[in-house]
């Protein structure tokens, strides 16, 4: 009983004092009119949009190299085409005694994405360079390589870029096996070419990489126009699984009676083999070119594409305007939402699967927002809460922008011009800013639209605000 007394003790003198703090209202502190809080939210300021050419940009070390030949009934004619070099097996290689050629492989390993209909039959040619290729140069995206008229491989077929391939390892002294090899793609080249141009060098040429690519000036890869659609692949030729692969004989070392089979490969790409990308689009006749010629209207769509191709510039020219009619406010969280225009994404035309948003500075070089600059900003998202991504449910690409529009706001950043482009679904942040040289998918998204329809592709900024009077 002792412990219920205390109990009920303690219960009726908090009642009396919760009933004090009740029936006092001049206990406390009361909201100043003055510093009165609100949140609110806004939808409807304009945000404009402009499709334009994309800037041209160094080719020469991508992780992956484009080969293309695309028509897009929206954005037109995309190709794609590597020029290389190649590189001894060593320095000083020697083909032994009377070497003649068996076969020639050019083997490119594919990948990333392959951005088309892999059902369909490709063409593939393949010449010698007019020139060698200068590893001076930074090899713009736009630049064209020229090569010589002599066809020297081709290769037509279905393409398996998903599909590893079984083929002949020829070993040594020991019998030929075989063996199991990434997804590639294999192109036969001239015998007699390879064995006059490669094998019968002397060993003065075959001395070095310098002295070797003054005689052998390199390869040009491209894609024929194909009886379809077509599509965009890439190869990866940094590293030895891309490479001309010869298989020849020479007489044995030891003894002239017998023949040796020799398998050597001469690596494409790396830091000391010049590889680059020329990359074209041809909008004539398109919507994209209508709008290109037209740059101030603002249209219900606009396009995005990879490959040094399109990009957009965005602006939010009531933005000034709105925050002088509200005054002092403080932005709690700013969407930029994108919707994917209905209808764009038909096989095989797939969206990109990821956006970048980056702005300009005073110089007009790329830099990013505030809200993606987490190594200089303390302001600064983790790249998937930043967004960019496409939701396939909602059909949307959203990026939050926060910080940006705050900083547009208080005067502390002016728009020098921001800018919508696709990217790489696994770019890196420093990528972002870059144009998008190794993904294929293009994006055609909505407009800005005050009052939008049903089911009608919008571009719009969500502002969710504080406003202190």
């Amino acid at each position: 009983m002792k412990f219920f007394k205390i109990d009920l003790l303690t219960l009726l003198i908090s009642l009396f004092l919760f009933a004090s703090c009740e029936t006092t209202s001049t206990i406390g502190l009361e909201i100043d009119p003055e510093n009165k809080i609100e949140g609110l939210f806004v939808d409807s300021l304009t945000v404009s949009s402009r499709t334009i050419m994309e800037e041209n940009a160094a080719t020469r070390t991508l992780g992956r190299y484009p080969v293309a030949y695309l028509k897009d009934p929206v954005m037109g004619v995309t190709e794609a085409s590597i020029a290389m070099s190649l590189g001894l097996p060593s320095p000083g290689y020697s083909f032994g005694t009377a070497p003649i050629l068996d076969s020639a492989i050019l083997v490119l390993n594919y990948i990333g994405e392959f951005y088309g209909d892999s059902t369909q039959n490709y063409s593939f040619q393949v010449n010698q360079l007019t020139n060698n290729l200068s590893n001076d140069d930074t090899f713009m995206s736009n630049k064209v390589y020229p090569f010589e008229s002599t066809v020297i491989g081709t290769k037509t077929g279905r393409l398996y870029p998903t599909t590893k391939l079984t083929i002949t390892d020829v070993l040594p002294n020991l019998p030929d096996t075989l063996k199991s090899v990434s997804p590639q793609i294999r192109i036969k080249l001239d015998a007699n070419f390879i064995q006059n141009n490669i094998l019968n060098l002397n060993a003065a040429t075959l001395k070095n990489d310098g002295t070797f690519k003054n005689a052998f000036r390199g390869l040009h890869v491209k894609m024929n126009n194909p009886t379809g659609n077509g599509a965009i692949m890439f190869f990866d030729l940094s590293t030895i699984a891309s490479n001309l692969s010869l298989y020849y004989k020479k007489k044995n070392d030891t003894d002239a009676a017998k023949t040796d089979t020799v398998n050597v490969n001469f690596q494409l790409g790396n830091n000391a083999n010049a590889v680059a990308s020329s990359m074209k689009h041809n909008y004539t006749g398109t919507p994209v070119e209508t709008q290109l010629n037209n740059p101030n209207q603002q249209f219900s769509v606009t396009y995005l594409q990879p490959l040094a191709g399109l990009r957009n510039k965005i602006a939010f020219p009531s933005l000034k305007t709105f925050g002088a009619g509200i005054g002092k406010m403080m932005i709690n969280k700013a969407e930029l939402v994108i919707d994917l225009a209905p209808g764009s994404d038909l096989n095989p035309f797939e969206a990109a699967p990821r956006l970048a948003l980056y702005r300009y500075d005073i110089a007009e070089q790329r830099v990013h927002l505030p809200d993606n600059s987490p190594a200089t900003d303390i302001r600064g998202l983790e790249s998937r809460i930043f967004g960019g991504y496409y939701n396939p449910v909602t059909r949307q690409y959203v990026f939050v922008v926060t910080s940006y529009i705050q900083d547009l706001l208080n005067g502390r950043t002016e728009d020098y011009g921001t800018f919508l482009a696709p990217a790489p679904i696994d770019g890196t942040n420093d990528l972002l800013r870059l144009p998008a040289l190794s993904s294929a998918a293009r994006s055609i998204i909505g407009a800005h639209k005050k009052n939008a329809n049903p089911g009608e592709a919008n571009m719009k900024l969500n502002l969710y605000y504080t406003k202190v009077n």
